[in-house]
């Protein structure tokens, strides 16, 4: 890995660097919710991606109670991870997604270890995060964080307790 991982809130700063990556290394299906617009990374597709990263600059407390962290290797933007309230109280999910240049490195799993201190630092207890059996490299993430995997169906829930040290690998 190329430097050190450090996480920076999504801002007006960092927002078109992480769609200059989202659209260069990455399928909008797998950095954004669908929209209604033509395929690939179109004028429209853009212009949603940036909306739906600026409904969470208010972080936690905000409407959508997401805080969403621009991932920055060696000062580049690689890729996006998310923390967004749960009902229960004390819990975050979250979701992540890198770059295809980024995959592969460790970087995956120091973003998360990052988020989990910024959840702890938020008061959160627990994160936790949902994929798919066949989504390899998250389920691996995942594992060397320390989460309690739950497979049901195709499906996996992962828990994390903050109460507990991540591994460090």
């Amino acid at each position: 890995m190329a430097g050190a991982v450090r996480l920076e809130p999504v801002d007006e700063q960092n927002l078109e660097p992480l769609l200059s990556v989202a659209a260069a290394e990455a399928e909008p299906c797998d950095v954004m919710p669908p929209v209604e617009a033509p395929a690939g990374w179109s004028l429209a597709r853009r212009e949603a991606f940036r909306e739906f990263h600026r409904a969470s600059f208010d972080g936690l407390n905000g409407p959508t109670r997401t805080q969403m962290y621009a991932i920055l290797v060696g000062g580049e933007v690689v890729g996006m991870v998310r923390m967004t309230r749960c009902d229960e109280p004390g819990t975050v999910e979250t979701g992540m997604w890198l770059g295809r240049s980024a995959r592969g490195q460790g970087i995956g799993a120091s973003a998360l270890r990052e988020l989990l201190n910024a959840a702890a630092r938020a008061g959160m207890r627990a994160v936790v995060a949902e994929t798919t059996r066949d989504n390899v490299g998250a389920v691996a993430v995942l594992k060397k964080c320390g989460a309690t995997l739950h497979d049901k169906g195709g499906k996996v829930r992962a828990e994390i307790c903050l109460d507990s040290t991540p591994p460090v690998l």
